[in-house]
């Protein structure tokens, strides 16, 4: 592959910096709040459609914030006027509950950690540019259980600073624009052939970590950077002091 230089580094969190298989941990999240919100006097099921269909409407449309078309949905669908009930139960659940589920992020690689330290003394500028489906106190957390400071990383997208979803061009194109460098500076590290190398289609180049790829369209990751997050950490030393 040849060699580019980069100005900044975006980075994927889930299967990327923090080693889980996101299927079984979104079954055991939606559990998880389910029981939390019973214990509370609401239908878990009613809850959970709700939120399935807020998600869903993150995904798939387009306008506004995403927290803004979750909550109209959400709200919607719990047969509400105001979502801020919900929005106050759902910042306990985050801020009391949510860590159990951080013994789904098994064998955390130091090499994680590695890389972000190792970059930012570089002074490579580092975004976390992680699926906007969540409040930030939910990502801070799950960067903490892959022992990643959330103080590394100059922006997060979340739910609530974000318009749109990987793999639409409109997510890159937006934090491209947030942080007013070139596409072609940036390198975008991931494990998704279809949502992160989905960058790639606006100029930026991109490293495909491997230990927990996900390739949906069977994408032939030979023509892209790729290896193990600690192929990656080799590559991260080998890159020069940003300029």
């Amino acid at each position: 592959m040849p060699k580019r230089s980069y100005k900044a580094v975006f980075f994927d969190l889930d299967g990327t910096l923090l080693p889980i298989d996101m299927d079984a941990f979104l079954k055991n999240y939606f559990n998880d709040i389910a029981a939390f919100v019973q214990a509370r006097g609401h239908d878990p099921k009613q809850f959970i459609d709700a939120l399935s269909a807020g998600v869903k409407s993150m995904l798939t449309k387009q306008g506004g914030l995403n927290s803004e078309r979750f909550w109209e949905t959400f709200t919607s669908r719990m047969g509400g006027d105001s979502s801020v009930e919900y929005e106050k139960m759902m910042d306990e659940y985050y801020a009391t509950c949510f860590d159990g589920l951080s013994a789904m992020a098994t064998n955390v690689d130091p090499n994680a950690a590695y890389v972000v330290k190792t970059l930012k003394e570089k002074g490579y500028p580092l975004y976390l540019t992680t699926m906007p489906l969540f409040p930030r106190i939910a990502v801070e957390k799950r960067l903490s259980w892959a022992n990643v400071p959330a103080s590394a990383f100059d922006r997060i997208t979340t739910y609530d600073n974000s318009t749109s979803t990987k793999p639409h061009t409109a997510y890159f194109r937006e934090n491209v624009e947030a942080i007013g460098l070139a596409p072609e500076d940036i390198l975008m590290v991931g494990n998704n052939t279809r949502e992160d190398l989905a960058a790639m289609k606006l100029g930026l180049d991109a490293y495909l970590v491997t230990d927990w790829l996900l390739d949906p369209d069977g994408f032939n990751i030979e023509s892209v950077k790729h290896g193990t997050l600690a192929d990656f950490a080799r590559f991260v030393d080998e890159l020069p002091e940003c300029e």
